[in-house]
């Protein structure tokens, strides 16, 4: 079983991803909203702006506060985990 960070010490299991979205298209804000509203949604952001929406196999939806090709990165096996300027991690 590999773990994936996701931000700020948020590990995900890489073997559940399904998608990865960017969080910038109004489908991906209503699909976020529509799990927060049933609670399938886990906020991994710690505040912070959400860039990334990691959709799992178990239909929940985590919100990251990386950018979608940071967290591909590190799904693909090459952690660049200091190569994203944007976040304060």
């Amino acid at each position: 079983m590999k773990f994936i960070n996701v931000g700020f010490n948020n590990m995900l299991n890489a073997g559940r991803v399904v998608a990865l979205v960017s969080s910038d298209s109004a489908p991906s804000k209503r699909l976020i909203q529509d799990a927060k509203d049933s609670g399938r949604a886990v906020d991994c952001t710690c505040g912070r702006k959400t860039r990334c929406v990691i959709i799992t196999d178990s239909d929940h939806v985590i919100l990251s506060a990386l950018q979608a090709e940071t967290v591909a990165g590190r799904l693909n096996g090459s952690d660049d985990g200091d190569t994203d300027k944007d976040s304060d991690e």
